[in-house]
């Protein structure tokens, strides 16, 4: 989409990026600190996740018509093409939350080499961008360390986005309004020491600078990998696996019909069908179960703990499905609808520990018992912190590692209805869940026989879990994760 590189300014490869620390970097956005040159998916991911399955279809019919603009008209005639299509009624509090807890993950799996190269070795660092601003900064100052964040205002009334901007068409940022911007931002005088651009558009504001440098398009060069980035996504929200291409969000559109009517049939086997046969039947439904390691046999005594890493609410039913018979699970925030479509029994936690220890020693001295100790789940390769209590009840524990594999949607959520979770992870095409039991936990390392402390006991089955499935330990907890995400502890009422 957009125009060749001018000669005058050289490529960002030949930047020297030694000895910046004092320096003051100003850079674009799309395709020069993202190789992405289109800024269509990120609109679409908020259009999907704070205006639903709707507002992505407005975004998707306006998309020809930007791209139209962009190259007959202007790239800020474009952009307003799609602000509107995307944020119009839309309230502003719903952006901001997409932006703080969706976006981040895409942007940062897009970030060009060379780009941030020179934009992390800067000590001052400036973004300039048409996007608007209530998109990127959450990912730029939080995520990328920038310091100042310079991009389109959108217009609202009374809390809701109007679909236009501010200061009429001269308000997205392009051309000679970057220049402007950063004019008005640093001081009439300014000079920072490196620009960034991409485009002919971002002449203006690199002219600026003491140096410039474009940055060419490659379909070779690869993102940044998540291992050198300053600060890692380990939290993120939304329902879309993949950034929403124009195609990408086409045949999520044309899927939508078959895949909420699959879902509900692969619900309804999970639910009505008995146990021993839920495995089968969810492999001929097409969602893809690998059992590993040595499931134990119904305890005759005292029943066996299961303590699993958390990576969506339908653990303990694949738990289940993996031994063939029906496992109830200690639970902490779940639906009404949820509780009311488990095949399982689902007790929820009182978060009063004497209270719950109490119950979990009643459940075990009746059974086994499936508890999931980080108390909330973690999409990227991260387990969060054992909780400690189910070590100190039972010398009987088996660790069992959880990985599963979805291609289009997300079966977790942290903002919205979480009842809608079983469906969405169903909804997948090809959904698969890993199932992996360890080693009864050694009678040395318990808390009765072993005399080990609770807390020693949950970080050595967190370590052991995490190397299982090549995961990072972490000490984040339940309430990290809703606070950085939807703002509160993550507590559902009854």
């Amino acid at each position: 989409m957009a125009t060749a590189a001018p000669a005058k300014f050289p490529t960002v490869d030949n930047c020297d990026s030694t000895g910046r620390e004092n320096h003051t970097v100003v850079a674009d956005m799309d395709g020069t600190l993202l190789i992405a040159r289109s800024s269509f998916p990120y609109f679409a991911l908020v259009a999907f996740e704070a205006g639903g399955v709707l507002r992505l279809l407005l975004l998707l019919l306006a998309s020809p018509l930007a791209a139209v603009l962009y190259h007959l008209v202007s790239e800020r005639a474009s952009i307003q093409v799609l602000i509107f299509s995307t944020f119009a009624g839309m309230r502003v509090a719903d952006i901001e939350s997409v932006a703080r807890a969706v976006l981040p993950k895409f942007y940062t799996a897009d970030l060009h080499p060379e780009s941030w190269r020179v934009f992390s070795a800067c000590g001052r660092r400036v973004v300039l961008t048409a996007n608007p601003r209530v998109m990127v900064e959450p990912t730029l100052r939080g995520f990328l360390g920038a310091d100042l964040v310079l991009g389109t205002e959108i217009a609202a009334f009374r809390g809701r986005a109007t679909g236009f901007v501010k200061g009429g068409a001269a308000g997205v940022l392009v051309g000679e309004s970057k220049a402007h911007a950063l004019r008005g931002a640093l001081g009439e005088d300014c000079q920072p020491e490196v620009g960034l651009g991409d485009r002919r558009t971002d002449e203006p504001f690199m002219a600026l600078c003491k140096e410039g440098f474009m940055v060419p398009p490659d379909p070779e060069v690869r993102p940044v990998s998540a291992d050198n980035l300053p600060r890692p996504v380990v939290f993120h929200d939304g329902r879309l696996v993949q950034k929403p291409t124009p195609l990408t969000a086409l045949l999520t559109l044309l899927w939508l019909p078959v895949g909420f009517p699959l879902a509900c049939l692969r619900v309804a086997a999970g639910s009505l069908l008995p146990m021993p046969i839920v495995y089968h039947a969810f492999t001929a439904l097409g969602v893809r179960v690998t059992v590993r390691g040595n499931p134990p046999p119904p305890s005759s005594s005292s029943g066996v703990l299961f303590v699993c890493s958390h990576r969506t609410l339908l653990d303990p039913i694949f738990l289940s499905a993996a031994l063939g018979r029906p496992v109830p699970a200690v639970v902490y925030s779940v639906s009404r609808l949820s509780e009311l479509i488990s095949p399982i029994r689902t007790v929820r936690l009182s978060r009063d520990r004497a209270a719950d220890a109490a119950m979990i020693r009643k459940l075990l001295a009746e059974g086994d018992l499936a508890i999931c100790p980080e108390g909330t789940t973690c999409r990227e390769p991260f387990l969060l912190r054992f909780s400690a209590l189910f070590a100190e009840l039972t010398d009987e524990i088996v660790p069992v590692a959880m990985v599963n594999r979805m291609g289009m949607f997300h079966g977790t959520a942290a903002r919205g209805w979480k009842g809608m979770d079983p469906f969405y992870f169903f909804m997948n095409p090809s959904p698969a869940y890993e199932v992996t039991f360890l080693s009864k936990l050694p009678a040395e390392l318990t808390c009765g026989s072993g005399r080990k402390s609770g807390h020693e006991v949950a970080n050595y089955i967190q370590r052991v879990i995490a190397a299982t499935v090549s995961y990072e330990c972490t000490s984040f907890t339940r309430k990290d994760k809703y606070r950085a995400l939807a703002g509160n502890d993550g507590i559902i009422a009854s």
